[in-house]
């Protein structure tokens, strides 16, 4: 989800305060302004989805409404491990480079039409083809034999990918890869009814998909309601629509007032739900997040092109005093990369220590000796109308106090942010990664390697590719985690980014709320909640 994901975030306050795009809430409340008027209905905030297109979407927005209405091959369980979807079953060739996916055959589309492994085929060659514009389909469909020729335009046609029968699809790797089952659980992945697509215009705005729920209504800046999809081959859901209140108010104000169950907390409201004596410290859940929050470096435009001025703006900024007084504590600091709960997490690792008088001896050992002889420096982060988040303020506060450097702050509306900031970025960018799948290439290889999409910073280290491409091929699980170690390590020393910080998300759930499972990746499946009678 991006990726991220790609699940890509905006900022931790803007999430809970503003847009709370992983954190829909939920309630039991009659319907308001046209939603359906009965107890089976899921009332929840939102904000409208960038797009529900599968193959294009790259952002926890749009994923939070594409995984409940589409599905794929495979999907993750409640510990993260990819287990069997639409794909019943599957087995490996012993070279770990073949895999054969068993199709059940009792999918089917919203409309009934039945899901085969040529819809699979379909849906992939489609995720590739570069006038879909997808972002994300070289990371998660890039492992496959072929791919890569139909992303450059070469052919139509993934070599890969054969229909052996109606229900039976091969797929072909360049390498074995241990987490390449894992990516076949990213959205980029599932299967899209070829009609749908072809009949033109922004079809994903009457999708005909395979998840639990179906599209019902969808008012931009309004209202967007999901409908239980009886034709569902997994668990039904519990309830018969789900209603989501696009940008319908404030969120805590939303909660407090009862006309949502769920909400995000935001650093405002704090004091009150951790107050034990107070009414919401019970509703309280702090859910662990596999996310990472970090200045990226321009790696190849002056300054940042000088690693003793990525250096030495890192040992600038003292993430202790952000976690503690800007966060009050809500996050926890990043040395490395890889948040905690990651397999690979290295809890040895030696970040860039907090010290004013070493980053400024890395500016003068540095090709511009002093300060005053640095090129303007821009950072480029999200939002409207000028403001910015308290974070990125108090970081650009403390590089002026403690470097007597200025940075400018350029903003960009989201979708230009999320989709086309590698285009976009200045010299420095703020951004947030949530994992897509509990791999530490998802984090290391999927950010940080030369040819990979997502590498917005444009750092290239050829062994650092190498020693990545190596990892990712081990077959010894611990020799792998060891080796991304390693990468994770050099990949710090060098600055290649600015680690700030790993992230929780604090959330409120009414107690008659059942089974809403906010997991790791910061993403809820809606089917398996349930409204109690109150």
């Amino acid at each position: 989800m991006i990726k991220s994901t790609l699940y890509i975030v905006l900022s931790v306050v803007l999430l809970c305060s503003l847009l709370v795009f992983c954190l829909p809430g939920i309630s039991c409340q009659p319907g308001q302004d046209g939603a359906p008027p009965t107890e089976k209905v899921l009332n929840l905030y939102g904000v409208d989805p960038w797009t529900l297109d599968p193959a294009v979407s790259g952002e926890t927005t749009s994923h939070s409404y594409i995984m409940q209405l589409f599905s794929g091959l495979v999907c993750l369980d409640d510990n993260l491990e990819p287990v069997s979807d639409i794909a019943q079953r599957w087995g490996v060739s012993d070279d770990g480079r073949t895999y054969t996916f068993y199709l059940r055959d009792d999918v089917s589309f919203h409309n009934g039409e039945v899901v085969k492994a040529e819809d699979f085929e379909y849906s992939w060659q489609r995720a590739c083809d570069p006038g879909t514009g997808s972002l994300t389909a070289a990371t998660y469909l890039g492992d496959i034999v072929g791919v890569k020729e139909v992303l450059a335009g070469v052919t139509m046609e993934i070599s890969g990918v054969k229909v052996i029968d109606d229900y039976t699809l091969q797929v072909t790797i360049d390498a074995p890869k241990s987490y390449f089952l894992s990516k076949l659980t990213y959205p980029t992945t599932f299967v899209v009814d070829r009609a749908n697509v072809e009949s033109g215009g922004e079809w994903w705005q009457e999708p005909n998909g395979t998840g639990p729920f179906k599209l019902k209504q969808w008012d931009e800046n309004s209202l967007l309601v999901l409908e239980r999809n009886e034709l569902y081959y997994g668990d039904l859901a519990k309830v018969n629509n789900i209603v989501f209140y696009l940008w319908g108010g404030v969120p805590m104000n939303m909660y407090e007032t009862g006309k949502i169950d769920v909400t995000g907390v935001s650093l405002h409201y704090i004091d009150k739900v951790i107050d034990e004596s107070g009414p919401f410290y019970k509703e309280l859940v702090i859910v662990p997040e596999l996310s990472f929050f970090y200045i990226g470096f321009n790696c190849s435009k002056p300054p940042f092109d000088d690693v003793n001025i990525r250096r030495a703006f890192s040992q600038a900024i003292d993430k202790d005093k952000l976690a503690s007084l800007v966060f009050r504590g809500m996050v926890q600091q990043a040395d490395g990369i890889l948040p905690p709960g990651m397999p690979g997490f290295n809890e040895d690792l030696s970040g860039l220590d907090y010290d004013i008088n070493e980053a400024k001896e890395l500016i003068s050992a540095s090709k511009y000796g002093d300060v005053s002889e640095l090129p303007p420096i821009t950072i480029t982060t999200v939002g409207w109308g000028g403001l910015i988040s308290s974070e990125l303020e108090a970081i650009i506060h403390q590089w002026r106090q403690n470097l007597g450097v200025e940075v400018t702050v350029r903003q960009l509306e989201p979708q230009r942010f999320l989709y086309h900031l590698k285009q976009e970025k200045d010299e420095m960018f703020s951004i947030g990664w949530i994992a897509d799948y509990p791999h530490p290439q998802d984090f290391l290889e999927v950010l940080f390697h030369s040819d990979a999409d997502n590498n917005y910073g444009d750092y290239s280290d050829p062994e650092m590719d190498a020693l990545l491409e190596m990892a990712g091929m081990e077959p010894d699980s611990n020799l792998s985690l060891a080796l991304y170690q390693q990468a994770e390590q050099r990949l710090v020393n060098d600055a290649a980014c600015l680690p700030l910080w790993f992230g929780e998300n604090y959330i409120l759930i009414k107690p008659h709320i059942k089974g809403y499972n906010l997991n790791p990746l910061g993403l809820a499946m809606l089917n398996s909640v349930s409204v109690e009678p109150h």
